[in-house]
């Protein structure tokens, strides 16, 4: 008997080798959340509190209680990139090739790059084969007083063929209604499409979602792209996976992934994340 196919698998290799590994059009979904090219070193910080003795620690909790603060550990990789399009296109070329006819790829930048790649995008996919420009916006972190602050991530989303494109919109979990009196019971009751402009708070610096990964995107995010974009049972790609969040909103969702990252600091954070769960194999190339 031969053994099942697995649900999911994690490359430690270069995502563009990988891709070249897989076959045409047999992918439903691929998501790249690529280095923004920020041209800082990405460095998060791990840290845990424990209760001291009153007069002790370093910060102060609920009701006076005193708290000291331990370091775990950080991680952190560098985000420059002399020529970042000449980086990307790569990933864009063999993405395109990956996809079914029905597929989509969704690219996650912020403003740095964005309008560039988006010029990229319709040289790999054919401008004819745009869908959206999704704005993710979030309310977090620091507060330049320079110029407005930026709180949101740009995602392009393109298709293989703009006429057989998937999207579940009957999939895709509802939002509310900003004023649900004026659209009606029934519709207050079922809730809204989310529009392309998307407000989702990011990853809880204390939740129970965090991996310690420097730039892990919400699961609530990438489940809302896999949900729209892949069939039950279909094969979603990422090749820049960082924390394995696409992959994990995959399982969640009832599709199989596979996932790459160079960066053995980031699959060891996806072999955490995925321990126990069953059908996830782990492969190292050379």
């Amino acid at each position: 008997m031969s053994a099942p196919e697995p649900r999911g698998i994690v490359h430690c290799a270069d995502g563009v080798e990988v891709a070249r590994g897989l076959a045409d059009e047999a992918v439903d979904l691929v998501y790249l959340d690529p280095p923004f090219n920020t041209g800082k070193r990405q460095e998060l910080n791990q840290i845990r509190t424990r209760r001291v003795a009153e007069g002790g620690g370093d910060r102060t909790g609920f009701g006076g209680r005193r708290y000291e603060t331990v370091r775990l550990g950080s991680r952190s990789f560098d985000d420059v990139f002399d020529d970042y399009l000449g980086f990307l296109e790569p990933f864009l070329v063999e993405s395109r090739r990956l996809l079914k006819p029905s597929g989509s790829l969704y690219l996650h930048l912020d403003y740095r790059e964005a309008h560039y790649a988006k010029v990229l995008l319709d040289q790999v996919f054919g401008r004819e084969c745009f869908v959206n420009e999704i704005i993710w916006a979030y309310d977090y972190g620091g507060r330049t007083k320079k110029r407005w602050p930026p709180k949101h991530d740009t995602i392009l989303f393109y298709a293989k063929d703009a006429a057989r494109y998937l999207f579940n919109t009957d999939e895709v979990e509802r939002i509310p209604y900003m004023a649900p009196e004026l659209a009606g019971a029934e519709k207050a009751a079922r809730g809204k499409l989310p529009t392309d402009t998307w407000w989702h708070t990011i990853v809880s610096p204390t939740g129970r979602e965090k991996t310690g990964y420097p730039t892990q995107k919400p699961l609530g995010v990438l489940k809302r792209i896999v949900s729209a974009s892949s069939p039950p049972g279909g094969l979603v790609v990422d090749l820049v996976a960082g924390s394995g969040t696409a992959g994990a909103a995959a399982l969640e969702l009832g599709r199989r992934f596979v996932l790459a990252d160079c960066s053995e600091e980031a699959v060891g954070v996806m072999r955490e994340r995925f321990a126990g769960e069953a059908g996830v194999e782990f492969h190292k190339n050379a």
